[in-house]
């Protein structure tokens, strides 16, 4: 009897926990159903996060002094564009500086996905439609970098020695599929066991116990994941700078 109490109870907790994934609003278009999720809501908090930084910080460089004592703000600026930058220059070397701006944007948009869970909200990098289009961006690069500095040697390559081609093939095909999925794996299991424990500890022990757990999940995790895809995209960039 204790047992099966016991496990009635295990279950009426179990449906108590909510791992984020919820419709807010279905709409039809084209003969289809759509939903608009705590994902597309996250996404759009995150965005206008972006935009209102942006506006700021442009403001803040056409007002700063280039000859005075820049402000607190301003020198914020400077060391994440001054990181990044290094960041990309030891990554990518000098070619690679070009895609400095792609790479800060990447960088910053992931990490403030990864760490939004801390504001209560559902991460975007949980839902594989988001961490699925970034690989896939990161995968035109590896291409487009790779015609522009191998011409058709970039296709070619791919069939040497030919018995390997469609290894070779697979591999390439491969690259966005393991970029988006380790991102979104991990994420997403920070993002569950997160919801697991508010769902079925004691509401008294949710005051204080569950920031540890946060502080690995969230801002730990997350920064790490954040550097990965960064890394990962720079690596396969950079490897088509050489020439045919």
């Amino acid at each position: 009897m204790l047992t099966q109490n016991a496990g009635a109870s295990l279950f009426l907790a179990a449906e108590d926990v909510n791992i984020g994934v919820d419709g807010l609003l279905r709409y039809h278009l084209f003969g289809h159903t759509f939903w608009l999720t705590t994902t597309h809501v996250s996404l759009a908090i995150i965005l206008l996060f972006f935009t209102v930084f942006a506006i700021i910080a442009n403001r803040a460089i056409k007002k700063a002094d280039p000859y005075g004592k820049p402000s607190a703000f301003v020198n914020i600026l400077e060391l994440m564009v001054e990181k990044i930058d290094g960041m990309v220059l030891g990554g990518m070397g000098e070619k690679g500086m070009g895609f400095a701006n792609y790479i800060g944007a990447l960088f910053a948009f992931i990490l403030v996905c990864n760490l939004s869970g801390l504001l209560g909200l559902r991460p975007p990098t949980a839902d594989y439609g988001t961490t699925f289009s970034l690989a896939m961006i990161t995968f035109f690069l590896i291409h487009i970098t790779g015609f522009r500095y191998q011409k058709f040697g970039h296709i070619t390559a791919l069939f040497k020695p030919l018995p390997l081609a469609p290894v070779n093939i697979i591999g390439e095909i491969a690259t966005p599929i393991s970029m988006s999925l380790r991102l979104f794996g991990n994420i997403l299991s920070g993002t569950v066991l997160m919801a697991l424990i508010y769902g079925l500890l004691p509401k008294v022990l949710l005051w204080f116990w569950p920031g540890a757990l946060h502080i690995y999940f969230d801002v730990f995790s997350g920064c790490i994941q954040t550097y990965v895809f960064c890394m990962l995209t720079m690596v396969f960039i950079s490897n088509n700078f050489e020439e045919e």
